[in-house]
């Protein structure tokens, strides 16, 4: 099971926040990248970042910091927030991003995911954002009524689609421990691989979602917890390696 690091970008630095509030930051770093060359030596076999920016504008933002994450360290890196056509696709995936996350767009152009995994088979990633049981787009800002559950279903029968990233806003940012149910029942439902984000702040946290490989978890995206120092991202990448194959 991967340990991926994120690395939030908001006006070009490195920043956390806490449940998606753009006006509650704290910023770790004026250089991104160097953090990105940090966990690539922890041992990081995937960088996950974000456009908090892009994401509330809908449209690409921090390209440049972006480009210097993917030329400081030679794994994979994956990017969401603000992309909603073929063009950000397109000029984000030339930029040498193994992947892109699409989740306001999934929700509002179904459509547009699916002829993204026909162009890129297995480099599109669906981005679900869930809080209080609802699917949340436009950075957050909105809420819809759809069910993760019954978003990922849309996309059930889609081959190319790589994973989905579940992320439970109320914890994202705030070190309370993943929701390990709303993360294990949404991968039971799907055969897509899923990753799970937000609230992981310890070894024990981690540990609790190493058994949610067999339901079809693949891995786990933590942040605030490695820069506050609250886990080890050696150690984390140690345990979970002792459970199944490496990253390729």
């Amino acid at each position: 099971m991967l340990i991926i690091p994120a690395i939030d970008l908001k006006g070009g630095r490195c920043v956390r926040l806490r449940q998606g509030r753009m006006s509650d930051e704290t910023i770790y770093s004026d250089h991104p990248e160097e953090m990105a060359v940090k966990w690539h030596d922890c041992g990081a076999k995937r960088i996950h970042l974000v456009d908090l920016d892009g994401a509330v504008q809908g449209k690409p933002v921090n390209t440049e910091a972006i480009r210097r994450i993917v030329a400081a360290v030679p794994i994979p890196v994956e990017l969401g927030g603000g992309i909603r056509d073929m063009a950000a696709v397109n000029a984000y995936l030339d930029l040498g991003l193994q992947y892109v996350i699409l989740g306001t767009v999934a929700v509002k152009d179904p459509g547009f995911v699916r002829e993204a995994c026909q162009a890129y088979p297995g480099q599109i990633i669906l981005g679900i954002d869930a809080k209080d049981g609802s699917v949340a787009v436009e950075g957050w800002t909105e809420t819809s009524r759809l069910r993760p559950i019954d978003l990922a279903s849309q996309f059930e029968d889609l081959v190319g689609l790589a994973a989905i990233i579940y992320t439970d806003i109320n914890r994202d940012g705030m070190r309370t421990g993943c929701n390990a149910t709303a993360t294990r029942d949404l991968a039971r439902a799907t055969s897509i691989p899923v990753i799970a984000s937000g609230g992981i702040s310890n070894l024990d946290d981690v540990l609790e979602i190493l058994p949610l490989q067999k339901d079809g978890v693949m891995g786990m995206i933590t942040g605030r917890a490695l820069y506050d120092g609250g886990l080890n991202l050696s150690e984390a990448i140690r345990a979970c390696e002792k459970r199944g194959p490496r990253e390729k």
